[in-house]
């Protein structure tokens, strides 16, 4: 449980686990419920589905989101690799309300989230720029 109080679904693990493991979705998206108590699946796009672009332009204007992305990436002379990266979507016109739940929630999540390579957290479109993420993955294997 977060601090907040709020819990993770165990549909969200077994999804995750689907895309960790299986690679059978593209990304898996998560929210809170209505009633502020729980992280749930909200949707799950199969892989090859969606572009990365595409699915930015997709992400909610005013609302928070948790997404697990399976990204595909070439290093160049290493080759194409693949790393699960974890989301927070917060953009700046979503309530302080939602954007601290959110925050203070993601901690709780990404512990039953083993696995994850890289995280990003965005509060505008602009930072979910497909070479900037892949710039920011490339740096973080190198260290």
């Amino acid at each position: 449980m977060a601090s907040s109080g709020v819990t993770v679904q165990d549909a969200v693990v077994s999804e995750f686990n689907n895309i960790k493991i299986g690679h059978k979705y593209q990304y898996v998206q998560m929210k809170l419920t209505n009633d502020w108590k729980e992280i749930e699946v909200e949707k799950t796009v199969d892989s090859g589905a969606e572009t990365f672009s595409g699915f930015v332009g997709n992400l909610p204007p005013n609302d928070c989101r948790y997404i697990v992305y399976d990204f595909h990436f070439d290093t160049g002379k290493a080759g194409h690799r693949e790393q699960l990266i974890f989301i927070l979507w917060c953009p700046e016109t979503s309530t302080v309300k939602t954007k601290m739940l959110y925050a203070a929630s993601k901690d709780a999540l990404k512990k039953k989230l083993v696995g994850i390579n890289h995280e990003i957290q965005a509060t505008d479109v602009s930072e979910l720029n497909e070479k900037e993420v892949t710039e920011k993955i490339l740096q973080k294997m190198v260290k």
